[in-house]
């Protein structure tokens, strides 16, 4: 199997599907139409925005990993997340977030550099997030996960309304910033995975509701095959996915699969 030397994970939280279909959004149709995607992924309960991260990093539900609402707590048996298992091999890792309870999505040490800003609540806040990032990847040439994150369209639902109109101008600011990291990616070495946390419906999430639970989910990169994924994909298939392009080990206490049919051959 083919590997790539870098894996850039960028999650847009509180991203709809038929939101993303609607927006304006060039940069993510161009990963999605030139990569394998799906607009039928499956997140995990709660929906909610620290729950479905620690799942997407550390490849089991809520109910094995412990996080349940929106604040940390100590894993009473921890689970290693893709950043840990990721710099255990000896590569690179870097995270770019604008909202704080985040910051526990890896074990300490794990990180070679992360940016924190404050900033969610502004459309501005999203691209500040990718300039720094962009940065961060023009400045080291030596490669591995980088993980991006975008929290101003969650905002933007809360205080609007899933699907409004200034909703949907959020996800188009989203894709901007994706825009800007783009620009530093040498793209012949570089695997790049859109996918978001969950959805939402009304001005809120955390249910059950197909609206809450269905995201996308969509990579581009070398050698990646060219599909619309059929097979069901779940947020907890992430990591596993993710170790598999970068030619490490999957961790044994993940229980997500690598999503085998869209991998370099």
């Amino acid at each position: 199997m083919a590997h790539v030397d870098q894996v850039v994970l960028i999650s847009i939280d509180g991203l709809r599907p038929d939101g993303l279909q609607k927006a304006n959004t060039p940069h993510i149709d161009g990963i999605y139409g030139n990569g394998a995607s799906t607009y039928e992924a499956r997140t995990v309960m709660p929906s909610s925005t620290l729950p479905c991260h620690t799942s997407m990093f550390r490849g089991v539900v809520p109910e094995r990993h412990g996080i349940t609402t929106n604040t940390w707590v100590p894993q009473v048996r921890p689970i290693p997340s893709i950043i840990d298992v990721v710099h255990q091999e000896g590569l690179k890792t870097r995270a770019f977030y604008n909202w704080e309870q985040l910051r526990d999505l890896s074990d300490p040490g794990s990180l070679n550099s992360s940016y924190f800003a404050n900033n969610c609540d502004q459309p501005a806040g999203d691209l500040l997030i990718a300039e720094q990032a962009a940065r961060s990847i023009k400045d080291d040439d030596k490669p591995g996960f980088t993980f991006v994150y975008l929290g101003h369209t969650d905002v933007e639902g809360h205080n609007s309304g899933w699907m409004s109109e200034p909703y949907i101008e959020a996800i188009g600011n989203a894709d901007r910033a994706i825009g800007i990291v783009l620009s530093e990616l040498d793209k012949d070495r570089t695997a790049v995975l859109v996918t978001s946390d969950h959805g939402g419906h009304g001005m809120t999430h955390g249910t059950d509701s197909p609206e809450d639970m269905t995201i996308p989910w969509g990579m581009c990169g070398p050698g990646i095959v060219e599909c619309e994924l059929n097979d069901r994909v779940a947020i907890i298939d992430t990591p596993a996915t993710i170790a598999d392009l970068l030619g490490i080990p999957i961790a044994a206490d993940w229980v997500g699969k690598s999503v085998q049919s869209i991998l370099p051959t």
